[in-house]
């Protein structure tokens, strides 16, 4: 039965609540609660092994969580049957790590697969994957490369192209920038600030890369679990909070205990 949360629906568009998730003994995260604004550009960092792609993954449904609430657009995801999840589901978008094309696939074919899929053929799709790649910027010259005449950069568009041809509300990023230079790194991160400004999008952002928040609106650090810091990208470096002053300054001293620090204790 669909669960609905009047103030969730009108004010955030993804609203997670005590979400915890348990691989065997190892509980990854312990009680994450996160109220992800509409229209804005909220970035989730944290260590390595924190387990941000986890929480990703448990919203988007790729992974179950344990125990807890997720609403998107209103409806709590975590209930739903599969038909209904489909439903909620085709509003929201996941941009995989390292892209994730499929090396057989030429780029007309990556970018439209779900349309192909669907029972489109060439003719129909053509238009729409045309209109996608000028999006991220990419000529039309690009349509029958395959994966591996692209540089890391162009991948990263194309898998961001094949997102949006569902038309998504909501898109969510694993870590966009790595394996990429600082140069396009940044300009991956302007292409995803201006996807979200001309469509209105709401972007949710695993990084490590500091040189996002330029474009964030909001900043989360998962740590241990849950999430210990929340607020405004342009006030972050202000923060007088312990966990996100100590990860953004990447000191050795703080709440967040390094393996350096722990080893040195040793001695």
């Amino acid at each position: 039965m669909v669960e609905k949360e009047k103030k969730t629906q009108e004010t955030y568009a993804i609203k997670i609540v005590d979400l915890k998730k348990r691989f065997g003994n190892k509980w990854v995260t312990k009680g994450v609660s996160l109220a992800i604004p509409k229209g804005k550009m909220t970035v989730i960092i944290g260590r390595s092994g924190e387990g941000k792609s986890v929480l990703l993954k448990q919203v988007i449904g790729l992974i179950e969580p344990t125990s807890g609430k997720i609403f998107i657009d209103g409806i709590d995801v975590t209930n739903l049957s599969d038909q209904e999840m489909d439903i909620v589901f085709k509003k929201v978008g996941y941009v995989f790590q390292f892209a994730a094309l499929l090396d057989s696939l030429n780029v007309l074919q990556n970018i439209g697969i779900t349309l192909f899929e669907n029972g489109f053929n060439k003719e129909e799709v053509l238009p729409i994957v045309k209109e996608k790649l000028a999006l991220v910027d990419l000529p039309e010259d690009t349509l029958y490369k395959y994966p591996s005449e692209l540089s890391g950069g162009m991948r990263k568009r194309v898998g961001l192209a094949r997102t949006l041809i569902t038309n998504p509300q909501v898109i969510l990023y694993d870590e966009p920038s790595t394996g990429l230079d600082p140069i396009t790194s940044r300009v991956i991160h302007e292409l995803m600030y201006d996807m979200q400004q001309k469509l209105n999008l709401t972007s949710v952002v695993i990084s490590h890369d500091l040189e996002i928040f330029k474009y964030a609106d909001y900043i989360a650090l998962l740590h241990a679990g849950k999430i210990q810091y929340f607020g405004e990208a342009k006030n972050v470096w202000d923060s007088d909070n312990p966990y996100i002053y100590q990860f953004i300054r990447g000191l050795p001293e703080g709440p967040i205990h390094t393996e350096i620090a722990h080893f040195r204790d040793k001695f």
